[in-house]
């Protein structure tokens, strides 16, 4: 796990950010310089389209900052900061939000799990300890636990809270993610991560349910946010499960369609007729003929998600290669000793 390259192990902290000129530098200040076991640390900011100076605030605060010329979501925020954070060779990542919410003292506690050898990804809970739960509106508190619920059911384990950006990330958690949406990354990343058997942990932590400054660009509507997310979940699930999500497919459109071919064959027994029922008939039919359908495509795609999979296991296999020799060049270009080879 150690950094190869270097006398300890190196965490990066990647902060999204727009228009968080009234919090950020309050933000980075806060963030500690220093912590056991960790031997550098670096800060990358992702300036999502900020017209309030938000990025050069950041960089007077020595971040590395990664700017969007325009607003692109904080899934697509997640992604330009993930690339320029594996540019930093970390052995640990920790994201978290620039509007204040988080307390930057919790990062301890939330990478200690990786430190110890015990977890591969470690997500802040808002929920997990009733005697924390921050003070939030009644509809969002109850959305974030029916996403939880529907996530832990997705995945066999139990989740508090998947929506929550403040979390910290193994290099073999970091190094196979992938996320497609814009509007947020959270749940994609949780489902992920729990699909490819990952250790996860839930580190109960004091966050502020209210923003003091602007307005949640991603909760902030929730209808929208629910039409988002959801979709964003269906798709991973998709992705990932595809006999399980197109199979319910296909006994959703099969059940009402073998229901109306016993009806109309139960009436043609008790009758001899068809009549007035044929119309009952060729839309059962066509149902059932649409499940077999999607169950076709199920198949289909469930071969193509153990491509996928064998695609995710090399490019992850490939991603350690190039860090550990990146990591190699830059101790040789240190003049360090020992240069470490490659793995096979």
């Amino acid at each position: 796990m150690n950094n190869e390259g270097f006398d300890g192990m190196k965490l990066v902290i990647q902060l999204p950010a727009l228009n968080e000129s009234a919090t950020i530098g309050q933000v980075l200040d806060g963030l500690p310089k220093t912590l056991p076991g960790i031997a550098e640390i670096q800060v990358v900011v992702v300036d999502d389209g900020s017209s309030d100076g938000t990025g050069r605030i950041a960089a007077e605060r020595g971040a590395q900052v990664v700017v969007h010329d325009r607003p692109r979501g904080v899934g697509a925020a997640f992604r330009s900061g993930l690339s320029r954070s594996i540019d930093l060779l970390p052995d640990i990542l920790v994201t978290m939000d620039a509007d204040g919410q988080f307390n930057p003292k919790d990062i301890p506690a939330l990478i200690a799990p990786i430190l110890a050898g015990e977890a591969d990804f470690v997500s802040a809970s808002r929920f997990h300890d009733p005697a924390l739960e921050p003070a939030m509106p009644k509809a969002k508190r109850w959305g974030n636990g029916v996403i939880a619920r529907w996530l832990s059911r997705m995945t066999g384990r139990e989740f508090h809270d998947v929506s929550c950006g403040f979390r910290a990330y193994a290099r073999k958690a970091f190094l196979r993610l992938n996320p497609q949406g814009d509007f947020t990354y959270t749940h994609e990343v949780f489902l992920s991560l729990a699909f490819a058997g990952l250790r996860i942990r839930e580190v109960p932590v004091v966050v502020r349910g209210v923003r003091e400054h602007g307005k949640s660009r991603v909760a902030g509507n929730l209808f929208r946010y629910a039409w988002q997310a959801a979709a964003i979940i269906l798709a991973t699930y998709r992705d990932y499960r595809p006999l399980a999500f197109f199979g319910a497919l296909a006994a959703a459109l099969g059940a009402p369609g073998v229901a109306a071919l016993g009806f109309l064959g139960f009436h043609w027994a008790r009758t001899g007729a068809l009549f007035p029922y044929k119309a009952v008939g060729f839309a059962g039919g066509a149902l059932c003929g649409a499940a077999l359908l999607v169950f076709l495509i199920g198949l289909v795609a469930a071969m193509l998600a153990r491509v996928r999979s064998g695609l995710e296991a090399a490019l992850l296999r490939a991603g350690e290669i190039d860090y550990r020799l990146r990591v190699a060049e830059r101790r040789a270009e240190m003049g360090s000793p020992n240069v470490p080879a490659p793995p096979p």
